[in-house]
């Protein structure tokens, strides 16, 4: 798995559902594949008791036959994690991030910008409780999409009111770099390599350090841009930086949610793979967005 990446894959009830369990060790005194003195081997009858296949004398050759012709149990009928699940459960994510959006975008521009910044707070904190909760929780991850749904609406609000057409060019985007990044992803072409995330983290470490320096100057009015210092030239350029990690982060995702299919992992971290998806997703509409309306703003 890659680790360093979205922490919501990181941490130790996702990271240790994805783990393979360790190999059995045989009993002390006696070599691997072989029982201790006194018991028989696995699948060996003791004394005065019938093995396996005396059971299956009393059954007909057609009973036999159908046992025999049924499938295989799968993922699914095990209880294990599927790409199905994660599909199904993002789409019901996405599909809540649609019905807040589509609250803060039907209403008046003043309630709007209200439940934003409700969207925004509730969302950053029901992150952190789904982030660090050991079991999830689909009930607590619906009502973050729902919140982050507030959240995007009212920041789309505003900026579309600004500069029509942004809204729908982030979606537009948000979509096409989700799908690209996914096809190079399956192709084998982009991976989550040691090297690469080593420079994500330094990317990241360093995108975010300006991120709360800029922040800090714009609340204390030392600088009068709407975007603070990420105006000109300059903001465009971090803003196609923060791009590229969000989209590096996807990549990160579907590592993580790759590696929780194949080690079979419960199928109720589906709801897990759905949230990380979603909280990355989010990310990269907002980067978008806010990049198509600094290029709007030099023109």
């Amino acid at each position: 798995m890659a680790l360093g990446g979205n922490p919501i894959f990181n941490g130790q009830s996702f990271r240790g559902a994805t783990q393979a369990p360790p190999v059995p060790q045989a009993p002390y005194g006696a070599p691997y594949g072989q029982a201790p003195y006194g018991q028989q081997p696995y699948g060996q009858p003791s004394y005065g008791q019938q093995g396996w296949g005396t059971q299956s004398q009393g059954m007909t050759d057609e009973q036999l036959q159908q046992m025999y012709n049924q499938p295989s149990a799968g993922p699914a009928d095990t209880g294990r994690m599927t790409f199905d699940d994660v599909i199904m459960k993002t789409a019901a994510c996405l599909g809540a991030v649609l019905v807040g959006a589509a609250i803060t975008l039907t209403v008046g521009l003043g309630l709007a910008s209200l439940l934003m910044i409700v969207g925004a707070l509730g969302g950053f904190v029901l992150a952190l409780v789904n982030t660090f909760k050991k079991q999830p929780s689909p009930a607590l991850i619906l009502a973050y999409a729902a919140l982050e749904g507030l959240f995007l609406g009212g920041l789309t609000r505003i900026l579309d009111t600004q500069y029509p057409g942004v809204g729908l060019q982030a979606v537009v985007g948000t979509l096409s770099v989700f799908a690209v990044t996914l096809l190079l992803f399956k192709s084998g072409k982009v991976r989550a390599t040691p090297k690469a995330m080593r420079f994500f983290m330094i990317a990241l470490g360093g995108y975010a350090l300006f991120s709360i320096v800029n922040l800090v100057m714009m609340m204390t009015g030392l600088t009068q841009e709407p975007f603070g210092l990420r105006s000109g030239m300059i903001g465009v350029v971090i803003g196609l930086l923060a791009i590229g990690l969000a989209a590096f982060s996807l990549v990160m995702d579907f590592t993580s949610i790759e590696a929780g299919v194949r080690s079979g992992a419960p199928q109720r971290f589906s709801w897990t793979a759905a949230f990380g998806l979603t909280v990355t997703l989010v990310w990269l509409y907002v980067e978008i967005i806010r990049l198509l309306a600094i290029l709007r703003g030099d023109d």
